[in-house]
């Protein structure tokens, strides 16, 4: 089942990375995990460009879930770009939607997903 992005949400923050060839699994495309492992890194880095590290102090975000639509397969070598999104900002929660690129294919989407992202105090 694929799920889609809604219209709403907010473009926030553009994050470049190369496919490493350890990306890849025995069919020679990156692995599944590895696409979240992008926008874990996204979101990571648009927290650290929002408010410094995301885990300084007794606070910060805790993905409580998160989901992938797998578009068109991705080899190695590539440049990505993913684009991150936000919406339904709340007192402790916030969507964080993502899409994912090749640097020389602008407009074609590879991956899109979203995770659902907690404020929480750690102790």
């Amino acid at each position: 089942m694929k799920i889609l992005l809604p219209d709403h949400k907010r473009w926030v923050y553009d994050s470049h990375m190369d496919v490493r060839w350890g990306d890849m699994d025995s069919l020679g495309h990156v692995n599944n995990t590895v696409y979240f492992r992008y926008m874990e890194t996204c979101r990571v880095e648009w927290l650290r460009s929002t408010r410094g590290s995301p885990h300084e102090g007794l606070q910060g975000p805790v993905v409580v879930n998160c989901f992938c639509n797998f578009l068109r397969q991705i080899e190695y070598p590539a440049q990505l770009i993913v684009k991150m999104y936000v919406s339904d900002p709340a007192r402790t929660a916030f969507e964080t939607w993502y899409e994912i690129e090749q640097a020389g294919k602008p407009g074609v989407v590879y991956a899109n997903g979203g995770a659902t992202t907690l404020w929480v105090d750690f102790e």
